[in-house]
């Protein structure tokens, strides 16, 4: 085979204050930061850069460049995030929350409520997915309390990100030390060792955050990101033959309705539309109800009482398309704005045949000001109509270029599923319970779960691959061939010395927080995956020279790297509520900077308490 690497003259080699592949890594490792600060690179595109770099200097073998990728650490990453996915879609978070968050709250609360609430489930599904979910909430919570949304959103990312801390697959970082620990001892750390030290740091931070948030987050108001504004939906939902509304008038149909800011504006039975019911009229099987709600409480609403879309039907004649075994891909839902010009304008779903020509369903309309006349399928279209269209991505493509309807920003309009949650939350519970308990390793039973939700549909094959963070997955399969290289070239171990001479031989505890400290710093500025891989070594080399307990050193890191809370680019959470909280760069520190404080004075103790010194 021939040899690829990189060797320097001689004359120089013996010039250098190191060895050769010491000085190597050091400068790969320095040029990789150099290149996450500057940003200009993806993250994922840095850590292939320093990959071949150490293959080109002989510091990783050409056959072993890509052994990273086969990694456990990389395929259990892989597979959460896809996992995550089927949570988030299947409604089943969107249905805990409805009944863990009262719409009647005081500010204080209401933060609280909802701040421990996304500490709870980023325990067990992706922080980002976790936010992605509850941000529609807190906004909506924020308008009702008219308080600024940033105070709801800053505590809510804060909280997302400390509840990742208290499982191995909270986040990236627990896996990768877990990966780490298993190449030392040969055993990576169990599903809820992070939970001793995790939970007591998040819930002191949680803590921390509801109360200083009125303080300490900036007042500002929001940048409206989404650009648009629309009126209530009306659409049609239809009452199945067990429906809760079975038997029920109308009057109580609205009362039970109330919470979730929905009115029945109209009942259809029979295909004939009684636009002025009587409120003491009872509710049969079959009936159509006319419903009003906000797009954020339409899933609230079909929820309470059982109800379904009337047109989330498949499309006639779409049947046995897209080649998964002969059934349809379950679809997406999307909005979209007729716009002056639309050949959609006075025609309507039915005329302009969006079914069977496009395979997408209209399944409701917003009309600022107006309610719709006749059936949905019947209603004439207007410029200026937001659609809540379902389909697959490529149809409501389609649709859109044709009628000339712009899609709007996207809004989390997840419709629930009762079956598609209950096998969410029990393939999710099964496959953390028997990585729990040891059955299999974390890769193998988090697979075979991924594996569960692609066969129940919980989670579409067509959007598995979609749902993965594949830069985040490259980063890890590219860096861990890196890190293994300072192990083996000693560099990490010169770092650990260096570390410990500087602080003072003998003190592990000062160590230990100094470990931590350095972890948090890089986190705020450099991907937090990449922070722990960059890390561990220097960890478990400092442990090694003080004679101190490698895993005390390796939750170090795991706590240091999942606070990341200085800036907006520490931590994707913190970037996702920089718009709609209309926070600028600086705005952050003010609060995460004394919740770091607060991380390190419980983790420190916490640590040296549950694992030792």
């Amino acid at each position: 085979m021939p040899d690829f690497s990189f060797r320097l003259p001689p004359a120089l080699e013996a010039a250098l204050p190191l060895p050769p592949d010491q000085t190597a890594i050091f400068l790969i490792l320095v040029g990789a930061l150099a290149m996450f600060l500057w940003g200009r690179w993806r993250h994922d595109m840095v850590a292939l850069g320093a990959l071949l770099a150490a293959v080109a200097t002989g510091l990783v073998a050409p056959a072993d460049a890509f052994e990273g990728f086969g990694h456990p650490a990389v395929v259990t990453v892989a597979c959460v995030l896809a996992m995550s996915r089927g949570l988030q879609t299947s409604g089943a978070v969107d249905w805990l929350a409805q009944r863990l968050l009262p719409p009647r709250l005081g500010p204080v609360t209401a933060v609280g409520v909802l701040t421990a609430f996304a500490a709870l489930v980023s325990g067990v599904m992706n922080n980002v997915g976790a936010l992605a979910l509850l941000m529609p909430v807190a906004l909506q919570m924020a308008r009702k309390l008219e308080m600024p949304p940033g105070r709801m959103l800053m505590p809510l990312a804060f909280g997302s990100i400390l509840g990742g801390m208290t499982t191995l697959i909270g986040t990236p970082p627990n896996l990768i030390v877990s990966a780490f620990r298993e190449d030392e001892k040969g055993g990576g750390f169990a599903m809820f060792d992070f939970t001793p030290v995790g939970a007591a740091v998040a819930a002191a931070g949680v803590l921390f955050v509801v109360v200083a948030a009125r303080w300490l987050v900036p007042n500002r108001q929001r940048a409206d990101v989404e650009g648009f504004s629309t009126a209530a939906y009306f659409t049609e939902a239809k009452v199945g033959e067990d429906g809760k509304a079975v038997g029920l008038t109308l009057r109580e149909v609205e009362d039970a309705l109330a919470e979730a800011d929905a009115q029945v504006v109209g009942l259809v039975r029979n295909e004939v539309r009684l636009r002025a019911p009587r409120r003491e009229r009872r509710v049969r099987a079959g009936d159509i109800l006319v419903l009003e709600a906000e797009p954020e409480a339409l899933a609230a609403a079909l929820s309470k009482l059982g109800l379904t879309l009337e047109e989330a039907v498949e499309p006639e004649g779409k049947e046995g398309e897209g080649g998964d075994g002969g059934r349809a891909e379950p679809s997406d839902l999307a909005e979209f704005a007729v716009l002056p010009g639309s050949h959609l304008a006075g025609r309507s779903a039915k005329g302009a045949l969006l079914r069977t020509r496009y395979g997408v369903s209209l399944l409701a309309v917003s009309r600022e000001g107006r309610q719709s006349v006749g059936r949905l399928r019947d209603v004439r279209l207007s410029e200026g109509d937001v659609l809540m269209m379902q389909g697959a991505p490529e149809a409501l493509a389609a649709f859109a270029a044709d009628f000339a309807c712009a899609p709007l920003a996207e809004r989390a309009l997840r419709l629930p599923d009762a079956g598609k949650m209950l096998w969410a939350v029990g393939i999710m519970a099964a496959a953390v319970g028997a990585a729990a308990a040891g059955l299999a390793p974390a890769a193998v039973t988090f697979t075979a779960g991924l594996l569960a939700m692609m066969a129940t549909r919980v989670t579409p094959p067509r959007s598995v691959y979609a749902a993965i963070d594949w830069p985040v997955v490259v980063l890890l399969g590219a860096l861990i061939p890196v890190a293994g290289a300072m192990e083996t070239t000693g560099a990490a171990r010169l770092v650990a010395e260096t570390l410990i001479a500087v602080i003072g031989d003998g003190r592990p505890l000062l160590a230990l927080g100094v470990v931590m400290v350095t972890t948090m710093f890089l986190s705020d500025v450099v991907n937090n995956a990449a922070t722990a891989a960059v890390m561990c070594p220097i960890a478990l080399g400092a442990a090694n020279a003080l004679g101190a307990s490698g895993d005390a050193f390796l939750m170090a890191v795991a706590i240091g790297a999942s606070c990341a809370f200085l800036t907006p680019i520490g931590h994707q959470n913190n970037t996702l509520i920089l718009g709609p909280g209309g926070f600028r760069f600086g705005d952050y520190w003010r609060l995460g900077l004394p919740l770091e404080i607060v991380v390190v004075a419980v983790g420190v103790p916490m640590i040296v308490w549950v694992w030792g010194l």
